[in-house]
Formats: C-alpha cells, sequence, structure tokens
C-alpha cells in the first residue's frame, strides 16, 4: 500500500431500528439496533466503509461518531490511506487521551472502524475482493445463527433452519432451569445433527460455570461463550478448562495483541472470537487470528451489529482460513441484511462472498429507509 493517495474526509453516520421484539443478554436488553457506519472519502472521491462497534449502552452509537468526528477526523483528513500505518499511528496518538478519558474501548471502536474502512478502500482501488486482497483462497464460509433469545428461542430457530441454517446459538444465563429447558426445545425442534453453542455473555462465576457445565454437556454443544467475566484470572478459565467436558470460547471482549497473546498461550480457550469492529480492525485481528489458527484453536469472528461489520467479518474469516464459523445475528434487523449482501443467501451452512471489489457493496445514504444522523464533512 505503498504512495496511498490521500484522505479527503473522515465521516461518521448513525443508523437506528426501533425493534419489536428487544434483544436480552443476561447483562442488559437492547431496545434498538444502532450502527455506527464509517465513512472514508479518497482524494478523488473513492470510498471505503467501515463500521465501529456500538451496542451498549443505548446512547453509544452518537458518542462514538461524536469521537470519529471531532477526534480523528483532524488526525486522518490528509494523510496517506496507508491502513497499517495509520492504524499504528491512531493508537499511539490516542493512547493516552484513552486512560485519560477512561474510555480504551470507545477509541479503540473507533480506530477499528476507520482501518476497516481503509482496507475495504485499498482493496477497491486493486479491483479485488477483500477476502483475496488479503490472502484468502476460498469465498465460502460457514455461518450460524446467533443470538436467540430466552423466549421460545426454537421458533425463530426453526424459521433460520428453513433458511438454511445448520448452527445455532442460544443466550443464557437466566437460571439453570430455563437454560436447560430452552436447549432441550431447541433440541427437539432442530434435531439431534444441528450444531448447538451457548452464549452465558460473562454471566457466571466460576462455581457457578462449574456447577452448571456438567448438565449442558447432555445436549452436545460445540462451546460454551463467555462462561466467566472476560476479566477473570486466567487461572480461573484453565481450572473452568480442566473440569470441563465442553469446549470454551470467548474473545469479544479482548484487545490489543498481548491479551490475545497470552489466551492463546494459556491453553484454556478452543475457540478464540476476536470482533473486528470492537478492536483492531484487519490490521489487528487478521494476524491475530493467523496465530490463532497457528496455535490449533478454532477462530471463529465474533460479531453482532450492522451489515458492514458482517461483511468485513466474513471477509476476515475468509482471509484467515481455517474451519471456523461467521457468527450471523438471527433476530430481524433491516441494518444487517440492507447491507450484508451475499451473506443474506445461506445454503447448508454456509454463504458465499462475492467477487465484486472491496467488501462488496455499493453504499447510497440517501436509500437507506431508517433514520440517520451524520457528523463530519
Amino acid at each position: 500500500m505503498s504512495a496511498a493517495p490521500g484522505i479527503r474526509a473522515l465521516r461518521a453516520h448513525v443508523f437506528r431500528w426501533k425493534v419489536e421484539t428487544p434483544i436480552r443478554t443476561s447483562f442488559g436488553t437492547m431496545h434498538d439496533r444502532p450502527m455506527v457506519l464509517v465513512e472514508v472519502e479518497g482524494e478523488d472521491g473513492v470510498r471505503g466503509w467501515g463500521e465501529a462497534w456500538c451496542n451498549f449502552p443505548a446512547v453509544g452509537a452518537e458518542h462514538r461518531a461524536r469521537l470519529l468526528a471531532s477526534v480523528f477526523a483532524p488526525m486522518v483528513v490528509g494523510r496517506s490511506e496507508d491502513a497499517a500505518t495509520l492504524f499504528a499511528d491512531l493508537t499511539r496518538r490516542t493512547a493516552v487521551l484513552a486512560i485519560q478519558s477512561g474510555e480504551p474501548g470507545p477509541i479503540a471502536q473507533c480506530i477499528a472502524g476507520i482501518d476497516t474502512a481503509l482496507w475495504d478502500l485499498a482493496a477497491r482501488r486493486a479491483g479485488e475482493p477483500l477476502w483475496r486482497f488479503l490472502g484468502g483462497r476460498d469465498p465460502q464460509i460457514p455461518v450460524y445463527a446467533s443470538g436467540l433469545n430466552p423466549e421460545s428461542p426454537e421458533v425463530m430457530a426453526a424459521a433460520r433452519q428453513r433458511e438454511g441454517y445448520t448452527g445455532f446459538k442460544l443466550k443464557v444465563g437466566f437460571g439453570a432451569e430455563r437454560d436447560l429447558a430452552n436447549l432441550k426445545a431447541l433440541r427437539k425442534t432442530l434435531g439431534r445433527d444441528a450444531r448447538l453453542m451457548v452464549d452465558a455473555n460473562q454471566g457466571w462465576s466460576l462455581s457457578e460455570a462449574l456447577e452448571i457445565f456438567p448438565r449442558l454437556a447432555q445436549f452436545h454443544l460445540a462451546w460454551v461463550e463467555e462462561p466467566l467475566r472476560a476479566d477473570a484470572a486466567i487461572d480461573e478459565w484453565c481450572q473452568l478448562w480442566a473440569a470441563s467436558p465442553i469446549s470454551i470460547a470467548a474473545g469479544e471482549n479482548m484487545a490489543g495483541d498481548e491479551s490475545f497473546d497470552a489466551a492463546i498461550a494459556s491453553g484454556a480457550f478452543h475457540v478464540l472470537q476476536p470482533d473486528i469492529a470492537k478492536w483492531g480492525g484487519f490490521t489487528g485481528c487478521l494476524p491475530v487470528a493467523r496465530r490463532i489458527l497457528a496455535a490449533g484453536i478454532r477462530y471463529c469472528p465474533h460479531y453482532l451489529g450492522g451489515g458492514i461489520g458482517l461483511l468485513a467479518s466474513a471477509h476476515l474469516l475468509a482471509a484467515a482460513g481455517g474451519d471456523g464459523w461467521l457468527e450471523v445475528d438471527a433476530n430481524p434487523n433491516p441494518l444487517r441484511t440492507d447491507f450484508a449482501g451475499p451473506l443474506n443467501q445461506v445454503a447448508s451452512g454456509r454463504a458465499r462472498l462475492s467477487e465484486l471489489p472491496g467488501l462488496g457493496i455499493e453504499i447510497d445514504l440517501a436509500s437507506v429507509p431508517q433514520p440517520r444522523v451524520s457528523f463530519g464533512e
């Protein structure tokens, strides 16, 4: 990416879609679905697109968009489009600000969105789909339906199964009896061959996890995700791993090379799940994904947001390779489906990315029916 053109503008666009059925986790509920779309425009008018994580708290989307416009645009406009160089420079220049403001997460999420947009722009200029531009060989990726609510999850899962999904992930952490009853209903509805996972969203203590894991084993789960708090001591994760009859997954709330390298070295995780919109973009996450795979751990990107971040996660998975699966939110959300392009077509548990340049989608902001607020020039 040497001698890359300059950046003319950085803009952030906030979209919100009010849901009919709130999305529940063990730590909170989403009453609408937000999306922070990051737009980078080159000097010649070519645009690249990214997305910054913004699910929680509810006011987080506008906050991140204002950070992008007020903090990052002055650092980015006029610079080269070289994504890797900018990722390192923005991370270095905002390190003290992240400490001073107590907001390392939102700052990292903004940088991740910028990085994704710059890689999209670079691949568009090269006339190649991102998955190939980044070294991938196969555009076909396994997918699974995620975010199944604790209220009658078998109904939504059955609908997704009819659409071609073969893997499903249930939200748990709502009491053992309810969680187990939901899993029983899912297994009865979906059949013995369906791949089932659960996500506790950091909902259990070590003792609670040790108590419930044997009861979960009867459902032949592919993994249990974030059974402990993300900041639990690595020794606790190792204790759970040593006693667990089920694979353990985590990673969406890890950030930085040191955190992921420590997780890899611990041997406590069977699945690691960096989130491209929370930290790293392509510059940070692709090398991490390759180190995860080199260690013999399954790499499955975490993602639960709008369609641009989902597409980026899919290209990242295809570029990294391995036998991991892409997380696709099972809940209705036009901010996902209107932007996800080929990922809306699933057959036998797989989707296929296109040969179009970059992320493979053209965006006309004026045609998006959802309310939008834009920041930056």
